[in-house]
């Protein structure tokens, strides 16, 4: 018999039906030789402190560097704390129960770090040492499962993957653990979060809001001419600027006085080739919808997992925008099938047959899998986020075939007086990959200019004074902060380590957006509109640590060069390892040390046992005694308690009226917060009906 091991059951089910694997058990099919099984995911993860003896945060524990680390089964948060997830374990024990009768494994998880990590944990969590193989799939449609299992591949090819996975996992816990601790302890005031790859993006999107927000906004003025030709307006701007308006009049009341003639001293015109856009990979896609559909990040991975699943598209947590040499004979059958559904029926006859643009075929730049691509099987109805996704897959296929849009570029150089005014502009020759979505401007619409040559004369129909201002860097957007950590390379100040590390970002495409999701989770970062702003929280922590190691964009970069090295085996992990060890000593000796300023947090004494202190943090206020264990949630019927109420409710037994909380029911009522003798707190109606 043979064990085959996927990810998850639907993934598991389609393996099934194509090997003959029919007949249901618990937790497995089986049939035609075949045990197909599955994962839910991580069933097995490092080992948390507790695991090792270690409970609570104690200063003297740091750092903590497990040697080995241990896996255990996945746990779960419940009333006693982090325990064994049941449904976790339960799926262990049937994937060790068909091993067991197997002479071989398939593993069949998801073909990428993540994929491998997950089966590789569970095949060292049981201690298994049976032959395995992989399948290395792109797509879950029948011909690429087949194709996939006519061409398995031997398990070891895949080691430098695992390698690379493991030691990410260890550095992020190593990290994680200690410099989360560690800020923790510094701080008394709550539980603090850090991370190998969380804490530089939280400094990204903190340095732009205090950019944005500290940027002196200065104010200036250009003149701007109306001209006319062949019964054509187009417009100029003067390239100097003025920051006194009055001078900017002055200048404009001399023009007039001329006599409103312009005189053309350069002009130029250029055809310009502008080359297709290339496929989508996940992070590429990600950007997209977030600017057209306004959908988040981990909104659009779901819904791109729900397609891949659905065999619609291929595998989409892809790092690549290219296609290999062997995959371009797919791509007219492809574009056949797109004909056929009603939304792409006039683009596709765009698309001009036998001169497919091979700018996507580089099999130098494909990495685990290929870009994004549709498949065969066209959708016949999807939900309507689903769908709009999908679309913008399929038209960027069409696009990235077709040829490029050709423009004639014309750049203008006036001279009023002794001023000079520019204007340019486009006009479209060819349209090509841009009559796909007849997307011809982008965000830079062009004026029309008639024919000019040196020398020519102008009249000037119009002059005005414009008032401008500079404006300040843009808060991130969920497209603007992909970008950024996908090309976090260009933010290292040495020259020289960019040079080395060019294109290289911070996280990958698979993870970014969970990095994201983990920032606001944390409540560090917040959205305001469309864009991405930190709460006082997430500022409060950047300021802790920005001068820190840990929040060093460089250094992170530095890590993701050194998972490729090893990924690729051109690097062992026994020098990272090192590194990350000694990274981490230094980094929780560092933050130990930090300096906590409380500022504006009250000193409050516990109103239970009246001696110890209280620790105010965000979530929660508690005694510093562990065997008095008074404690107060902030966050009371869906309204977080204010420092000013806590203090009122600690010294004078109540906080002022506090409106709209709701009940269980959802129904809003008003109540002050008292505490009794016992300092139990409890709703004051000030009726003399209380709960």
């Amino acid at each position: 018999m043979i064990t085959i091991i996927a990810e998850k059951p639907s993934v598991a089910r389609e393996i099934a039906v194509l090997i003959g694997a029919t007949e249901k058990k618990d937790g497995y099919l089986t049939g035609n030789g075949y045990f197909v099984t599955w994962a839910f995911g991580h069933l097995v993860a490092l080992g948390m402190p507790a695991d090792y003896g270690i409970s609570g945060f104690k200063k003297s524990e740091l750092p903590i560097m497990p040697n080995p680390f241990l896996l255990t089964i996945r746990k779960i948060k419940s009333d006693k704390g982090h325990v064994v997830d049941p449904g976790a374990e339960k799926q262990l024990r049937i994937i060790e129960h068909v091993i067991g009768l197997s002479e071989k494994i398939i593993a069949a998880t998801d073909a990428g770090r993540e994929g491998e990590l997950i089966f590789r944990n569970i095949y060292e969590f049981l201690k298994c040492s049976k032959p395995f193989e992989r399948l290395w799939i792109s797509s879950l449609t029948e011909k690429a499962i087949k194709r996939g299992f006519d061409n398995l591949k031997p398990g070891i090819d895949f080691n430098g993957l695992y390698k690379s996975a493991q030691i990410r996992s260890q550095a992020d816990w190593l990290l994680g653990i200690n410099a989360s601790q560690a800020l923790s302890i510094a701080a008394g005031d709550g539980i603090y979060s850090l991370g190998r790859v969380q804490t530089p993006v939280l400094g990204l999107v903190c340095t732009r809001y205090l950019e944005n927000k500290n940027f002196s906004i200065k104010q200036y003025w250009q003149l701007e001419v109306l001209h006319s030709k062949e019964f054509t307006d187009f417009r100029s701007l003067s390239q100097n600027k003025w920051e006194d308006k009055k001078a900017a009049d002055n200048v404009l009341k001399s023009i007039e006085r001329s006599g409103n003639t312009a005189f053309v001293t350069a002009a130029e015109t250029k055809k310009r080739a502008e080359q297709p856009p290339l496929l989508f990979d996940l992070t590429g896609l990600q950007k997209e919808a977030n600017t057209k559909l306004n959908l988040s990040a981990e909104e659009t991975l779901s819904i791109a997992q729900s397609l891949y699943e659905k065999k619609f598209i291929t595998y989409p947590r892809t790092g690549s925008t290219f296609l290999p040499e062997d995959m371009w004979t797919e791509i007219p059958g492809l574009i056949r099938v797109l004909q056929d559904c009603e939304a792409f029926r006039q683009a596709v006859p765009k698309v001009k047959w036998g001169q497919f643009n091979k700018r996507i075929v580089n099999d130098l730049r494909v990495t685990d899998h290929h870009g994004l691509l549709t498949t065969e099987k066209i959708p016949s109805a999807l939900p309507a986020k689903e769908n709009a996704v999908y679309n913008m897959i399929a038209f960027r296929l069409l696009e990235a075939i077709s040829q490029p849009c050709i423009r004639e570029v014309t750049h203008i150089i006036l001279q009023v007086l002794h001023y000079d005014f520019s204007l340019s502009g486009s006009k479209i020759i060819e349209s090509g990959w841009r009559a796909i979505r007849g997307s011809f401007h982008d965000n830079d619409p062009q004026q029309e200019i008639p024919g000019l040559k040196i020398g020519d004369e102008l009249k000037i129909k119009r002059a005005n004074v414009v008032k401008k201002q500079t404006n300040p860097p843009v808060l991130y957007t969920e497209a603007g902060l992909l970008s950024a950590m996908e090309t976090a390379s260009k933010v290292v100040e040495s020259t020289e380590q960019y040079s080395t590390l060019q294109n290289m970002g911070i996280g990958t495409a698979a993870t970014r957006s969970g990095i994201i999701e983990t920032l606001f989770s944390r409540n560090y970062i917040q959205r305001e509109g469309k864009s991405l702003v930190p709460t006082p929280k997430g500022l409060k922590v950047y300021e802790l640590v920005k001068e820190k190691k840990i929040a060093d964009v460089g250094m992170t970069v530095d890590w993701e060069a050194a998972l490729e090295k090893i990924e690729n085996n051109e690097d062992n992990t026994a020098t990272f390892q090192n590194d990350i060890e000694t990274y981490t000593a230094l980094i929780t000796s560092e933050l130990l040390q930090t300096s906590i300023v409380q500022s504006n947090v009250p000193q409050l004494v516990c109103p239970k046992c009246k001696n110890h202190q209280l620790i105010i943090s965000e979530k929660i206020v508690k005694c510093k005694d562990e065997l008095c264990n008074w404690i107060q949630f902030r966050n009371i019927c869906g309204v977080h308690l204010s420092l000013s109420e806590i203090d009122n409710l600690v010294t004078k037994g109540k906080t002022s009226l506090i409106r709209d909380m709701k009940s269980k029911a959802g129904k809003k009522f008003d109540a002050h917060i008292a505490l009794n003798e016992k300092a139990g707190s409890f709703f004051d109606f000030g009726r003399g009906k209380n709960l």
